[in-house]
């Protein structure tokens, strides 16, 4: 089903070989359904982007693709694996990693410490060689190391959220909002710089974003989330050149991409 290691074939449509795979993915809170019959993929090396209004089950569907909430229905997929039934923790140890929008680092730990703890399940002898290997995927972590977390920009935490993920070496991150109460130059530089260079590194990367515009230009697909399901699923370039995308998200009528940067 999927590529095991390095950055993935291209296929003919442009896409990378999926690596993560969700096929009608049904889940919410009981048994009341948020998302429905909801079907996406990512591969190695590739950044797609799930955007849509508030309340249209982004969170929901991360939740359940991490296994902090169980299906209702559909399967999903790592690589050859199916791991639609094993527990967060589980999914994890398979090569996901995840940053959430809030809680992303400890405050009062430093830098140093905040990536010990990405790294609790290593043993003792591998966390010295992963904290060199995030330090010089993010050499400004390096500078900080002694940092407090508390005591960074937001720019800074986020990195260092990112960089505690990292620690476990996943294949596939999901990012939740990486860019919330970031002003529009941090967040661009997170988006372009540190976001970007993930998916370089040969890595899945699954981003969750409201700022439409910024995130489609980074990202090779876009996913169309609205009212718990899938709109629209096509290259980014496309959906940037929809002159009416902006009506998924704010019911106006003819409003281009442009007016739901920010949203």
């Amino acid at each position: 089903m999927a590529a095991e290691a390095g950055e993935g074939t291209t296929s003919l449509s442009g896409r990378k070989e999926p690596f993560l795979v969700g096929t009608d993915i049904t889940a919410g809170y009981g048994q009341v359904p948020v998302v429905r019959g909801v079907s996406l993929q990512v591969g190695l090396g590739e950044i797609v982007v799930v955007v849509g209004p508030n309340g249209a089950g982004k969170s929901t569907l991360v939740k359940a693709i991490t296994g902090e909430l169980d299906l209702l229905g559909g399967r999903i997929h790592l690589g050859d694996r199916d791991i639609s039934r094993l527990r967060e923790d589980d999914r994890m140890s398979q090569g996901m990693g995840y940053v959430p929008q809030l809680r992303d680092v400890f405050p009062t730990l430093t830098v140093t410490e905040n990536l010990e703890m990405g790294g609790y399940r290593l043993h003792h002898r591998e966390i010295a060689q992963r904290l060199e290997m995030v330090m010089d995927t993010f050499p400004a972590l390096k500078a900080l190391r002694r940092r407090v977390a508390r005591s960074m920009s937001g720019g800074e935490q986020k990195m260092l959220g990112i960089g505690r993920a990292l620690m476990a070496d996943p294949k596939v991150l999901l990012l939740d909002e990486p860019t919330a109460n970031l002003s529009p130059q941090v967040a661009t530089h997170v988006l372009q710089d540190i976001v970007a260079q993930l998916a370089r590194s040969g890595r899945a990367v699954l981003l969750i974003e409201q700022r439409v515009v910024l995130a489609l230009e980074i990202a090779s697909w876009g996913y169309v989330l609205t009212d718990g399901q899938v709109r629209l699923d096509r290259n980014s370039k496309e959906l940037l050149a929809m002159s009416d995308l902006g009506t998924l998200f704010l019911g106006m009528p003819e409003v281009g991409p442009t007016s739901v940067h920010q949203h």
